[in-house]
């Protein structure tokens, strides 16, 4: 298959020339932005042409956001128009807002899609939710900059997924990974015969072993890795062997904590710097650990690679596609006086995620599942355990997944 534009083949030198001209003007426009401008207002723009003069900026964290959202919404000052000037504003866990347009693939995952194999022909089962939160926007908007046709299932609704892909004939699911399983599981069942032969999938960590299940029944399954602030930041091709960093992305592999960059090859937080212009994160911290993998992609596509997603910097942690927070769990304990610690476990049960919420209390069994749904946003199974009996670690959360 060709590439998406010439942008995926250039040299180290034409990358260079390239960043050399985008990240002053970048710069430049994230300084109209008020939030920004405090940040940044002792740069020059025109000093910072290269990764070095990058990383002398400071790094934005998701806290500074979600504060600054609290004392100025939606935004905070940290995009260059106005809510109403945005076509879509939307609330993901925390809350957090993030804004979208639909000109053009704004969230940029058509270059994804394309290295996947999907584009003009297929029909692609949206899994991914459309209400408040933008992954459904988000990979809607990349399937029409590739020319697919989609079906915006969102998330949930087995049996109507089932009977709306065999009789549409959808050709590529996306989605998390753990959905499509679900949605395979139920069609053998109905005894239905699927025409899927592709998956995209975010949100959440591909498995070895999901990914072979998928092979096994003739789907092909690739991954990106993307936010709901920054778009794509990164994607598998056929290679599979490492995830490519956007075009549209700058991407730094930082000391976690710190903003330094690494040696190539160890592992560190992952930054990004977007070139977006109504929304310029400069130095984002994702949160996110990764690693600069050596080389190019067997592909053809040069831009730099990374491992893919190796874990968080802090315990903030995903589970079914949603992150869960410190200060989720620490809400959650402040809603019953009686539980004096909690510890979030994350874990593996087949190809599924999940949860279970130790609770250190000697009171009796209350309604604590409610509890957890409310405060966590995903159903859990509860544990109560002996004061004392968690570990003294300062985990809250933990995360007993393999990702090797």
């Amino acid at each position: 298959m060709a590439f998406y534009d010439d942008l995926e083949t250039r040299d180290a030198a034409a990358r260079d020339q390239a960043m050399a001209a985008a990240l002053p003007l970048a710069i430049a426009r994230a300084r109209t932005a008020p939030a920004l401008a405090r940040l940044l207002r002792d740069v020059d723009p025109d000093g910072v042409t290269d990764r070095a003069a990058l990383a002398r900026l400071p790094v934005i964290r998701k806290a500074e956001l979600s504060e600054a959202q609290a004392k100025h919404p939606p935004f905070g000052g940290f995009t260059t128009r106005r809510a109403a000037e945005f076509d879509h504003v939307f609330q993901s866990p925390g809350p957090i807002y993030e804004p979208g347009r639909r000109e053009g693939d704004w969230w940029r995952l058509g270059r994804f899609l394309h290295a996947s194999g999907v584009g003009r022909g297929d029909i692609v089962q949206n899994c991914f939710g459309y209400h408040l939160t933008p992954a459904g926007m988000m990979f809607e908007s990349g399937a029409r900059a590739v020319d697919a046709a989609v079906l915006p299932a969102g998330t949930g609704q087995t049996d109507l997924q089932v009977r709306a892909a065999v009789d549409i004939g959808t050709t590529c699911y996306a989605g998390t990974p753990d959905f499509l399983k679900v949605i395979l599981d139920r069609a053998d069942q109905m005894n239905a015969v699927l025409s899927l032969t592709r998956a995209v999938v975010g949100g959440g960590a591909l498995f070895p072993s999901l990914r072979q299940l998928y092979a096994d029944r003739g789907i092909v399954t690739r991954q990106c890795y993307a936010t709901a602030d920054l778009g794509n930041i990164a994607y598998e091709s056929d290679a599979v062997d490492g995830m490519i960093v956007d075009e549209g992305v700058i991407v730094e592999i930082v000391r976690p904590g710190t903003g330094d960059p690494v040696p190539e090859g160890e592992v560190g937080e992952v930054l990004v710097t977007t070139l977006n212009p109504d929304y310029p994160l400069i130095r984002f911290a994702t949160g996110d650990l990764s690693a600069v993998l050596p080389g190019t992609s067997p592909c053809g596509r040069t831009n730099m690679r990374i491992k893919g997603w190796m874990g968080r910097a802090d315990q903030t942690t995903k589970i079914k596609g949603m992150f869960v927070r410190p200060e989720q769990v620490a809400a959650l304990v402040a809603r019953h006086p009686e539980v004096a610690r909690a510890r979030v476990i994350a874990d593996r049960q087949g190809q599924m995620d999940v949860m279970t919420v130790q609770l250190e209390t000697a009171a009796p069994g209350g309604d604590y599942a409610a509890s957890v749904l409310e405060a966590l946003k995903l159903r859990g199974t509860v544990e109560l355990v002996a004061p004392g009996s968690l570990p003294n670690d300062g985990k809250v959360i933990e995360d007993r997944r393999s990702y090797g």
